[in-house]
């Protein structure tokens, strides 16, 4: 069966929580209908010499088809999700080959994923150009910030002249010539150095129009401050350049042992050989606490070479264009739900709105998505503008690391082994909170927040008063002393309080239970994670690296926060969550159970965390609120919560909304309202 295949193009019909959701391939059968997530898996259930007739949903299934047996199929694609009618058109993500057989094919396009080059421009080059010109770049401009889409690729942009492959490097320089700052709770713009763009050094290689970086993901700098992610951009030529060609991509500063994000642009013009002054800017931020807008014009030195794994960079990269979800604009619901009523005031809504990042709807398989604004224009790398989880890790990283070793080994054995065996005695003793090899605190208390171990129980009060040590440790002796800060005043399991460091002891624990049960002192339990949920659900190559203590990529993952998403990622996991069960390519990656308690499937709804508000529960690091009128049935909506205003949530209609904003700002409910009006909430 292909590798290329995609769990996430699997795009579901809407039903009610007490419906199995529909793969989007089927063929009936003397038995009945069976249901598939790819024409492969279709393929191989067919039994010899029998006619067939497959339909498909008019949706992208991607992955390669072979049909290698006698066997005579008829496909009908373009299908609604319920299999009624067919009217739109089904697209084939891969390559279709009939070596034996006949294949009778109607409303099925076929759309080869990988093929080079990439985003072919058809445009003159002509293009009207006032910011960041020719002259700009190459003979020098007095630094100032400009709308994004100077460094946007223009509507009339023709194929680039030149190829780019090698090493860019941008030395570090002074500070920042334009570096104004909006919020600033800490001081940090008191320090010099916060104002001067770390050493940039970077392998690129071309694809097409497309320039994409051989490191994605968090990449360590040494700088005291900043790190850096780079993303995928793209590369033209416009007639005003003089012969060279133009490129630009996203890159973003992300503050040292945090979550922080500066998203920001660079732009060049280049030939085989050399390279023009590189222009940055960054005016946009998920950062509560710290917000300036940057820009500067650098000098910059090419090398050009053969970079090692060119071919599977621009295959990996082709890979994850094709395996991204069908996006609309999410002003698009109106017509794609017609009499609907739908209020897209009411989906982002915010009291200043200037603070939101980005936003979202996956509804019916489709990502409605907003644009991401900037105070300089919209950016315009969207699609790979990195989103900070912060504490929606403690879901997306340590809940799903749990469930697939559960998964592995068996629910129980994960959900009752002690911390005590799985963190050493040298990193507990002698401190506080009672820990000892007698200890009962299993790995699932430490991941509900109920160790019995804190300071106040009220709502936060140790998160936000009482964790600055831990937050502010980079080395991991200093991180896990900490972590075990706590006094313990219960017994485990009877009382929820939040504490980050909790989910950084369990990630910690589970990386040992998993060296300790695979007998491999290299296994690392972020990489388990990447390598085993992360990959099989395409999510893109920003997102395969995570926080570490010792500002190393070889250090402790913290767990609690440190992911890096794009609003792709994002939807794919609701998908994968909400929708699929924790599966993928008929394979069940999560352990259902697990997930059915963290998505509020069973009679556990997990701890109460507030004793004088009974509207949120926290159960295997997943939120949930519950939901009674104006609805007309009682539901509960499982969601990932983050730092600033960050949310992910899960609807029992099978719709997921998300929302980075970073002005602490949880205005959802109104979405969840909104797309009641698209799919009902109940039954």
């Amino acid at each position: 069966m292909s590798r290329r295949l995609c769990l996430l193009l699997w795009l579901l019909m809407y039903v009610h929580p007490a419906h199995a959701t529909l793969p989007p391939v089927r063929v009936t059968k003397a038995t009945g209908p069976t249901y598939h997530n790819t024409f492969t898996a279709l393929y191989e259930s067919l039994a010899a010499g029998s006619p067939a007739t497959a339909q498909a949903q008019a949706v992208k299934v991607n992955g390669d088809w072979r049909l290698d047996r006698p066997l005579d199929i008829t496909c009908n694609g373009g299908f609604d999700s319920g299999f009624t009618a067919g009217t739109g058109y089904t697209t084939l993500g891969g390559t279709l080959t009939v070596g034996s057989g006949t294949l009778t094919a109607n409303r099925l396009i076929v759309s080869t994923p990988g093929t080079a080059p990439l985003g072919a421009l058809s445009g003159s080059g002509s293009v009207a150009r006032s910011l960041l010109t020719y002259a700009d770049l190459t003979g020098g401009v007095t630094p100032a910030l400009v709308d994004g889409s100077a460094f946007a690729l223009p509507a009339n942009a023709a194929m680039p002249a030149h190829v780019f492959e090698g090493h860019l490097s941008i030395p570090e320089a002074g500070q920042s010539p334009v570096f104004i700052v909006h919020t600033d709770d800490y001081s940090y713009a008191s320090t010099a150095q916060r104002k001067v763009l770390p050493a940039f050094s970077f392998d690129f290689v071309q694809n097409g129009s497309y320039l994409i970086p051989a490191t994605q993901g968090l990449s360590i700098t040494g700088n005291s401050y900043w790190n850096y992610i780079v993303g995928p951009g793209r590369v033209w030529r416009e007639t005003g350049d003089q012969g060279l060609s133009r490129a630009s991509f996203p890159f973003a500063l992300v503050e040292r042992n945090a979550n922080c994000t500066h998203n920001g642009m660079m732009t060049f013009l280049f030939d085989n050989s050399s390279v023009s002054k590189v222009s940055y800017e960054i005016t946009q931020e998920t950062c509560k606490y710290f917000k300036l807008d940057m820009a500067g014009q650098l000098s910059a030195s090419y090398t050009p070479a053969s970079v090692a794994g060119a071919a599977a960079i621009k295959a990996d990269h082709a890979a994850e264009i094709a395996n991204r979800l069908p996006t609309r604009p999410i002003a698009a619901l109106v017509d794609d739900f017609p009499g609907s009523g739908v209020q897209l005031a009411n989906i982002g809504k915010m009291d200043q709105a200037e603070h939101m990042t980005a936003y979202g709807l996956l509804v019916n398989g489709i990502n409605y998505v907003s644009d991401c604004g900037t105070r300089y224009g919209l950016y315009p790398f969207c699609d790979n503008m990195r989103l900070p989880s912060y504490s929606t890790a403690k879901s997306a990283f340590a809940s799903m690391a749990m469930m697939r070793l559960g998964q592995k080994y068996g629910k129980d054995l994960v959900y009752n082994s002690r911390i005590v065996d799985f963190i050493y005695p040298p990193e507990y003793q002698s401190r506080p909170g009672n820990w000892n090899y007698q200890d009962v605190t299993t790995f699932r208390n430490t991941l509900d927040m109920a160790t019995g171990r804190f300071y106040y129980s009220e709502f936060e009060t140790d998160e936000n008063y009482y964790m600055t040590n831990f937050f502010l440790a980079e080395n991991y002796d200093s991180t896990i002393y900490y972590a075990f800060q706590f006094t313990q005043y219960l017994p485990p399991g009877q009382r929820w309080v939040y504490h980050s460091s909790d989910t950084f002891l369990v990630t910690r624990a589970m990386n040992n239970f998993l060296v300790y049960y695979a007998n491999d002192t290299g296994k690392d339990i972020f990489n388990m994670v990447r390598d085993e949920v992360f990959k099989p659900l395409h999510l893109s190559a920003g997102a395969m690296t995570t926080l570490r203590t010792d500002n190393s990529s070889t250090g402790k993952p913290f767990g609690g926060f440190g992911l890096f998403w794009s609003q792709d990622d994002i939807a794919k996991l609701g998908l994968f969550l909400n929708n699929f069960g924790g599966a993928y390519d008929d394979t069940q990656i999560l352990n259902p159970e697990m997930l059915a308690d963290s998505m509020q499937k069973t009679s556990n709804h997990g701890y109460l965390t507030s004793a004088t508000d009974a509207t949120l529960y926290y159960n295997n690091a997943f939120w949930a609120a519950p939901w009674g009128a104006p609805y007309t049935c009682t539901f509960w909506t499982p969601f990932m919560s983050g730092y600033g205003g960050i949310s992910v949530v899960m609807m029992p209609n099978g719709s997921t909304y998300y929302e980075v904003n970073d002005n602490a700002e949880t205005k959802w409910s109104y979405a969840l309202a909104e797309s009641n009006k698209l799919r009902p909430m109940c039954p």
